[in-house]
């Protein structure tokens, strides 16, 4: 006990006072160990490089409603195009809360609805999966016993919390920005089957069943669960595992998986609040004070980040225990997500693992470029009225086909 003290009091030693040594060491990646203690570590290990003909690139074909950040992969800033100013990045959010996911769970943990019972009372409890659905429901429920009177409670939270700050009263009419709820019946995608119709659903299911029983169904708010201290789980069903929703996060890009797994994973569905979000890159030693988080999937309107954190993440995210999991997640130029249409017959099929993001007046790109498989990393985030994705995508090929710059 005491040598591992010393050889970890040791390792903080040479973090700290020999960088350059570290950094060294990290490139090929080839210690297990020191790359994740890299990774958890309150400080970044990086420096900047002018790159003259990346430069020229990005001030010849861009304007100031653009920020881009292009990082080589030994660490090292070789470009950057108002990258310390803050903007909106849609769903390149996803990209911070998805690895923040990663970090709390296992691949193969799931999400999980359970009836309880308590007594005479029932409970359906949920965890937000995104593809609950009435056939789960119908399996869930089939444990209730025949009783003259059936108490049923449903337990959710606070209708106040359905929504994220910065949603618009748009978004939330649209399949994008269905409710966040922890039972979401194929993730509250149809809007007439919220939770008032789930309650609908459960008492004409007991009726019909129990045609001499009274069914009494009401609504529990989860924040005040104290009556499901004594309460025994009688039934659940599991999501799909976590490797497969936090795909469908990056991948397909899908805002209520982004939201649920946050929340569980940061134990805030009582909560609107995502400082936790912020703290945690914080203490990777990431600069975010100019930074602001206000959901998890980017949808919301007053979040705000900067290209060059989005670079200076993804660096540091490849020294993580979990890196081959997180980029295996993101869509793919050319072959999957919502990159899957995007140079499909050309070089940069497969080279490009990555993440968009789109609202109105935001398109945003950012993820690892692969050139003779060493990543280049890239994050493009415009924002102005007149959006010009093929723009950004141009730049990208661009890149590819340049000389790299060490």
């Amino acid at each position: 006990m005491i040598k591992k003290i010393y050889s970890l009091l040791i390792i903080t030693l040479i973090l700290v006072t020999s960088p350059l040594l570290i950094r060294y060491l990290l490139i090929n990646q080839k210690i297990r160990f020191l790359n994740n203690l890299y990774f958890n570590f309150p400080k970044i290990i990086t420096r900047t490089k002018t790159c003259p003909s990346y430069d020229a690139l990005l001030k010849r074909r861009l304007d100031n409603s653009f920020s881009v950040s292009i990082m080589n992969d030994n660490g090292t800033l070789i470009s950057s195009y108002n990258g310390e100013f803050p903007r909106l990045p849609a769903s390149n959010l996803k990209l911070f809360s998805s690895a923040y996911v990663l970090s709390k769970y296992k691949l193969n943990n799931y999400l999980k609805t359970s009836l309880l019972k308590n007594k005479n009372n029932y409970y359906l409890v949920g965890q937000g999966d995104p593809d609950l659905n009435y056939k789960d429901i119908i399996k869930l429920i089939s444990n209730v016993e025949r009783n003259k009177v059936i108490n049923f409670n449903i337990v959710e939270i606070n209708s106040e919390l359905y929504w994220p700050k910065g949603w618009t009263n748009i978004d939330k009419l649209y399949e994008y920005g269905s409710p966040i709820t922890t039972l979401a019946i194929e993730s509250n995608y149809n809007t007439f089957d919220d939770i008032y119709a789930l309650k609908s659903f459960i008492k004409n299911y007991l009726n019909n069943k129990y045609l001499d029983a009274k069914v009494k169904i009401k609504f529990s708010e989860s924040e005040k669960n104290f009556y499901l201290k004594d309460a025994i789980e009688i039934n659940k069903i599991y999501s799909n595992p976590i490797r497969s929703l936090l795909t469908l996060i990056n991948s397909e890009s899908h805002n209520f998986t982004a939201e649920s797994l946050f929340k569980n994973a940061s134990n805030t569905w009582n909560d609107n609040d995502y400082i936790k979000l912020k703290n945690w890159l914080r203490n990777k030693g990431l600069p975010v004070d100019n930074a602001y988080f206000a959901d998890a999937s980017g949808l919301s309107r007053n979040n705000r980040i900067t290209s060059n954190l989005v670079v200076l993440f993804l660096d540091k995210m490849r020294y993580s225990n979990d890196f081959k999991a997180y980029q295996s997640t993101l869509s793919i130029m050319g072959v999957r997500g919502t990159l899957a249409k995007r140079f499909e017959d050309s070089e940069l099929s497969g080279k490009f693992y990555g993440k968009t993001g789109t609202l109105s007046n935001v398109f945003a790109l950012s993820g690892f470029l692969y050139k003779k498989d060493k990543p280049i990393i890239i994050s493009i985030i415009q924002n102005s009225n007149n959006i010009d994705k093929e723009k950004s995508f141009k730049l990208l090929q661009d890149l590819y086909y340049m000389k790299s710059c060490k």
